[in-house]
């Protein structure tokens, strides 16, 4: 029998060519997370001058014990609370992963808290200041489509040079509004893995213009969610903590998922925030 001819391939350091200072080049890591924490607790004293702001606290409590069996928002009006007692609400609520702004001629400010699905609301116009319990605040539902085109108008001319696929996708889109009604799964055009001319991307935005809602959702990384100027259809774009642009895409639906707060984060909000409101009494 004839031995057989085996290659030997060196391996380990050391084994393969290369130049003594050629360097490596490694892509950034992620930095951080947000994740929950704490609220910083008032101190005692503080708590006695805020009856009025821990009443608040314990009736978003009660909310959220009824929103486990039931989808419909809850709102505490918070208007009339002096500057001590709104200083210490929003000391215990913070600032959570979500924040919104309704901008035009109705201008609405909302921020998510610490809390997942506890919202603060504000309307400067009318002084409206008000915690609101739900998935997403009914301002964003009410107001953050007016103005916008109730249908897509896909343009006759012929795009312009460079633009490959947009006029596809205008018509996909169009057709998917059409047929759209509230509460419907979404319709997800993912434009990470379309092929694309950044001439594509600048039809798609001129041709579906601008809408009056913006919301930034901060977590692992951020998202961007913009309303577009035609009912119903979202531009939302996904960064990694280094700010690179990892996921682009159309969605047709009343509000992306993303910025929503799941019956789930309701649960766990009840329990997190029990424990605050315990600690506190």
């Amino acid at each position: 029998m004839k031995p057989l001819d085996i290659p030997i391939v060196a391996l380990g350091p050391g084994s393969q060519s290369g130049e003594d200072d050629e360097e490596l080049l490694y892509p950034d890591l992620p930095k951080e997370m947000n994740t929950y924490l704490p609220p910083p607790l008032p101190e005692p004293e503080e708590l006695a001058r805020a009856p009025q702001a821990l009443a608040a606290l314990q009736q978003v409590f009660e909310h959220l014990e009824s929103t486990r069996t039931d989808t419909a928002a809850r709102f505490i009006d918070v208007a009339g609370l002096d500057a001590e007692q709104r200083e210490l609400l929003n000391q215990v609520l913070g600032e959570g992963e979500v924040s919104i702004r309704l901008h035009g001629k109705d201008e609405w400010l909302i921020q998510e808290s610490v809390f997942a699905g506890v919202w603060r609301v504000g309307h400067p116009a009318s002084g409206l200041d008000r915690i609101e319990i739900g998935s997403i605040p009914t301002a964003v539902l009410e107001h953050g489509l007016a103005g916008a085109a109730p249908s897509l108008a896909v343009p006759d001319e012929t795009p312009p040079d460079g633009v490959i696929n947009a006029r596809a996708l205008l018509v996909e889109l169009a057709g998917k509004q059409a047929a759209y009604r509230s509460g419907a799964q979404a319709h997800v055009i993912n434009l990470s893995l379309l092929p694309h001319t950044p001439e594509d991307l600048d039809y798609l935005d001129a041709t579906l213009g601008q809408g009056h809602t913006l919301i930034l959702s901060r977590g692992y990384g951020n998202c961007r969610i913009t309303a577009t100027g035609v009912a119903h259809v979202w531009w939302v774009q996904y960064f990694n903590s280094v700010d690179a642009m990892i996921l682009n895409t159309l969605e047709v639906v009343d509000v992306p998922s993303v910025a929503l707060a799941a019956r789930e984060d309701l649960e766990d909000t009840a329990i997190r925030l029990r424990e605050v409101l315990e600690a506190m009494l």
